[in-house]
């Protein structure tokens, strides 16, 4: 009898060419279906609610694959973690009903984008942070952000290589704050293009530094150009921390990441 099983991923994108199966490039996606086609004994496809770009890092990425092997879900995860890289790691798997879809059922998709505001370059996790030695001012970053709420054409902020039918999209929420030295920049929507949240960040930062006024967050929004929105920040400092679906399917709640960051509620409020 065929299965489906869903699984929750963590993983440091730096070591690969993204989510992506490629052929002459090393994915994420290749190195866990190879993992799990030896667990379960025969050939597994997997797909993932959103396919991260190389570098890009990911605490609750989750995926569904179909099986005909007999495993329990704890078998799922210490099978695959043993076959994997240190650099991905499974955290759960659940037997789901075959009208789950890991990318279709989900109903948003909350990325975080980390920004090291310091005027000396980091050592520590700096392939885990973006860095950015002029100082930056989150009240206007918020300002900035607050047009970006609801239902747009993000055309601006969209990849040309970008796939999608449609740029139509519905940012939920976009909260910022700094703890410390490091700035979180948190996007919540039903769905991202290709480098949306990456052209945001490079256009938060620009008016972070005060080169731009907030309010040109605004008018780059409604001219839909996107060679008018500036520069695509790097990947490296960029999550997928946490995909929701409907209750019904089940799934685990995880806490939000990455884990080195003590990130709170009240920190978006100060």
């Amino acid at each position: 009898m065929m299965k489906r099983i869903a699984l929750g991923l963590e993983y440091d994108g730096n070591p690969y060419h993204g989510w992506q199966r490629q052929t002459n490039a090393v994915s994420i996606q290749t190195e866990l279906e190879q993992a799990l086609s030896q667990v379960a004994a025969h050939p597994i496809a997997a797909i993932c609610a959103g396919r991260t770009d190389a570098g890009v890092h990911a605490t609750g990425q989750v995926v569904h694959f179909n099986t005909t092997a007999i495993r329990s879900e704890r078998a799922w995860v210490l099978g695959a973690n043993t076959l994997l890289s240190q650099a991905i790691r499974v955290l759960w798997a659940r037997e789901v009903s075959e009208s789950f879809s890991a990318r279709y059922s989900a109903t948003s998709r909350r990325y975080r984008y980390l920004v090291y505001n310091h005027p000396l370059r980091p050592s520590l996790l700096r392939h885990s942070v973006t860095w950015h030695y002029r100082e930056l001012d989150i009240l206007s970053m918020r300002s900035a952000s607050e047009y970006w709420l609801g239902e747009h054409d993000f055309s601006s902020f969209r990849a040309k290589e970008c796939q999608s039918h449609s740029p139509i999209r519905s940012m939920q929420s976009i909260r910022i704050a700094r703890i410390k030295e490091v700035i979180v920049i948190e996007f919540m929507a039903n769905a991202f293009l290709h480098h949306m949240v990456r052209n945001m960040v490079g256009m938060l930062l620009r008016i972070g530094e005060g080169r731009a006024a907030p309010i040109w967050a605004k008018e780059v929004l409604e001219l839909r150009d996107r060679n008018l929105a500036g520069v695509t920040a790097p990947p490296t400092g960029l999550y997928l921390v946490e995909v929701q679906y409907p209750q019904s399917f089940g799934l685990p709640t995880m806490e939000l990441g990455p884990w080195f960051l003590n990130i709170n509620e009240e920190l978006f409020l100060a």
